[in-house]
């Protein structure tokens, strides 16, 4: 196919939906009766993907479009492709410059305020600045890092000496903290307990999730821990801790706004809410008029979404997404709105592997056709696909074409040479050959 003719990026018209009687929280109402491909679209536009492309390069306020729709980017330490809190954001806007997420999130000043801020919310995530006080509210199911107060009820010292280094010498790593308390002029205590070093490590962890520490900046990925007051807005600092269910409510209207159409336990993943918490909050919601319940053919709990939300009569264009993305990884969920069976085998041995390391689904109009395992050889210059997948009932050719284009594309942005196709699954071979003539 030639370049001309592929798909534009995205698309999207105008909306349309279709409506029945139903009852909810013992109140008689009428519940919207929609099918599953409208399900889908809404949760396509509510992500981002029946947005128009920038008609330049991204910028700021780009950004900042991206985050009111995904709300949040998660992180990872996986760099075999490309960092996961950078790629969503190229899913959904094309080629952009990474600084562009480096600077809202570890830089500012008076002229540019810092956007996000990290901190523990589906994981280790990248969060809108504002929504920081709603995390300490008690709203989340327990979390990690309470594994790690053993060690802090050990060495309550140890806590306040991390706190005091922090507050002189951040932003700082926990590798640099080990030094700095080891060093003569910061001798333990007469009666303190000896702690480890990796004991300085877990503490770091503890403070970051409790929200005592956060991070300054990052050097090479490496978090450099910093104290909130030296992070955040004042006006973020001043506001009030919510209570856990105002919390929960200001958090699953979020949720709702980015997953389009959800059933309550996928509102609550996606900041990891405490069911209880949660199933009030909808009933809540629900009552206010803030949620509407809907009913999805084929679906076997109620959904629930925000009224007005945006159901596109079609979804055009196409995005390689990570396995980080929050379009796809409540697996459960991707697998009942698309028919798209996806696990990550990172820690899968190699040979029990079905399509790879680290694999990433590929969307075209508005449909998950295709699958390719990536891999950024930066000493070669090139992205490798050891293996292609396409969907079955798909139409290869096409798929090869499109998902070619796209390969040139995040090889470009990523500052590589080209794009070499290896020898694994169905659509390696029409994909070799479609990425031997394609163009950017």
């Amino acid at each position: 196919m030639p370049p001309s003719k592929l798909t534009p990026r995205r698309t999207a018209q105008a909306p349309g939906s279709s409506g029945g009687p139903g009852n909810i929280l013992g109140v008689t109402s009428t519940v919207e009766t929609i099918g599953p491909a409208a399900a889908r679209r809404a949760a396509l536009a509510a992500q981002g993907f029946a947005d128009p492309p920038p008609s330049g390069p991204p910028t700021r306020r780009h950004l900042a479009r991206v985050l009111d729709r995904v709300r949040l980017l998660q992180l990872d330490s996986v760099n075999v492709a490309v960092r996961a809190h950078y790629m969503p954001v190229f899913s959904r806007l094309g080629p952009y410059d990474p600084t562009l997420v480096d600077d809202a999130a570890w830089a500012h000043s008076a002229r540019r305020p810092r956007l996000l801020v990290e901190a523990w919310a589906h994981e280790a995530s990248l969060v809108p600045v504002q929504e920081w006080p709603l995390l300490w509210s008690g709203a989340f199911r327990d979390r990690w890092w309470r594994t790690y107060q053993p060690v802090v009820d050990r060495h309550p010292s140890l806590v306040d000496d991390i706190m005091s280094a922090v507050k002189e010498l951040g932003p700082i790593g926990a590798g640099a903290l080990e030094k700095a308390l080891e060093a003569p002029t910061r001798p333990r205590p007469p009666g303190a307990s000896w702690w480890e070093r990796s004991d300085v490590k877990r503490i770091c962890e503890y403070l970051f999730g409790t929200g005592a520490l956060t991070t300054g900046a990052r050097r090479h990925f490496q978090r450099l821990y910093d104290l909130p007051e030296r992070v955040l807005p004042p006006s973020v600092l001043a506001t009030p801790v919510p209570s856990a269910q105002e919390a929960a409510r200001t958090l699953l209207r979020g949720a709702a706004t980015a997953l389009g159409v959800a059933t309550e336990p996928e509102l609550r993943d996606y900041y990891r809410l405490a069911p209880a918490h949660s199933q009030a909050a909808v009933a809540e919601l629900v009552e206010a008029g803030e949620l509407e319940q809907v009913q999805v053919r084929g679906w076997d709990r109620p959904a629930y979404r925000v009224p007005g939300a945006r159901v596109p009569r079609r979804i055009t264009g196409r995005a390689l997404l990570c396995p980080f993305d929050p379009l796809v990884w409540e697996r459960a969920r991707t697998e009942r709105m698309f028919g798209f069976h996806y696990r990550i085998e990172i820690y899968v041995p190699e040979p029990k592997r079905q399509y790879g390391y680290y694999v990433f689904p590929f969307l075209l109009d508005g449909e998950l056709v295709a699958r390719v395992d990536l891999k950024a050889d930066r000493v070669a210059g090139v992205l490798r696909v050891p293996g292609a997948f396409a969907e079955p009932g798909v139409d290869e050719r096409r798929v090869a074409a499109e998902l070619a284009a796209e390969l040139q594309v995040m090889a470009g942005w990523l500052g590589l040479d080209g794009v070499e196709v290896g020898e694994r699954g169905g659509l390696a071979a029409p994909l070799r050959r479609e990425s031997a003539g394609a163009h950017v």
